[in-house]
C-alpha cells in the first residue's frame, strides 16, 4: 500500500515547510527566530504552524534517512544528560560511537538501573546484528550489572560486550552532550515527552547529516539541503 503523501493537504509548497523544519532543527532558534526569517522573503506564517511543521516532519525526516545512515561502529560510548519537559527535570540518555555518530537516544523520567536496561535493549536491538563490542560509561553502578545481563541474553557463557567504565574514556559522548545543549540553546524544555521526543529525534537526524554520517551526500550546507529534499522527491 503506496504511502500518503506528508504534504497533503497543506497550504505551503514543500519547499518552504521543509526550510522551517530545517532551520529550526539545524540551528539554535526559536519557532519566532523561524516565522521572521520566513517574513524576510515574503511568507507570512504562525509559529504554532511551524511548530506542527517541526512535530510532523522531524520524526518524519529521521524516519527517510534511516536507511542511508553509515553502520555505527562498534565501539560505543553511552552517558545521560538532563533537559526540562513540562516544567520538569527528565533524562536523556544517548548512545553514539567512536566516530562521533548517534546510536540511538530515549527520554525517561528517572535515572536508575530499570532505565539503563530499557535504554541499552533498545539501542541494541536497533543495531541488530552489529551488536557493540565495547561500551564506554562512566562509573554509575547500573551499567555494570545491566551490561552482564545483556551479555547473559545473549550468550550465558561469552561476554561479547566489554565494559569499560574509566570516566575519561567518556569524554566523547560528554563533549557531544555540550553540543547537542548549545544547539537547543533555550528551547531546553518542552511542553511534553512526546514533543521532545519528535524534536530530538529531528535535531539528531540533522546533527547525523551535517556530519556525513550518511552514504551520499554533497559537503557543505547545499549538500544537506539537496539530501533532505531528494528524500521528499517522490511525495505530492
Amino acid at each position: 500500500m503506496p504511502r500518503k503523501p506528508p504534504f497533503k493537504h497543506h497550504r505551503f509548497p514543500r519547499d518552504t515547510i521543509l526550510c522551517a523544519v530545517r532551520w529550526y532543527l539545524r540551528y539554535p532558534l526559536s519557532y519566532q527566530d523561524v516565522v521572521d526569517l520566513l517574513a524576510e522573503r515574503g511568507v507570512t506564517v504562525d509559529r504554532s504552524t511551524v511548530y506542527r511543521w517541526v512535530q510532523k516532519f522531524g520524526p518524519e525526516l529521521t524516519k527517510r534517512t534511516e536507511k542511508h545512515l553509515r553502520r555505527a561502529s562498534v565501539d560505543w560510548h553511552v552517558d545521560e544528560t538532563y533537559i526540562r519537559v513540562g516544567g520538569k527535570w527528565r533524562y536523556l540518555w544517548r548512545a553514539i560511537d567512536a566516530n562521533g555518530q548517534m546510536v540511538d537516544f530515549r527520554l525517561t523520567a528517572r535515572r536508575n538501573a530499570k532505565a539503563a536496561r530499557a535504554f541499552l535493549r533498545k539501542a541494541i536491538e536497533r543495531v541488530r546484528l552489529h551488536r557493540p563490542v565495547t561500551i564506554c560509561t562512566d562509573k554509575a553502578h547500573a551499567y555494570r550489572r545491566v551490561i552482564r545481563e545483556i551479555n547473559h541474553r545473549y550468550d550465558p557463557h561469552f561476554e561479547s560486550i566489554r565494559h569499560i567504565d574509566r570516566k575519561w574514556r567518556n569524554n566523547l559522548i560528554e563533549s557531544d552532550h555540550a553540543a547537542l545543549k548549545r544547539l537547543l540553546g533555550y528551547r531546553q524544555s518542552f511542553r511534553s515527552l512526546r514533543t521532545a521526543k519528535a524534536t530530538l529525534s529531528g535535531i539528531e537526524t540533522i546533527r547525523s547529516i551535517k556530519r556525513g554520517h550518511i552514504h551520499v551526500k554533497q559537503p557543505g550546507v547545499i549538500g544537506e539541503i539537496e539530501f533532505i529534499a531528494s528524500l521528499f522527491k517522490t511525495a505530492a
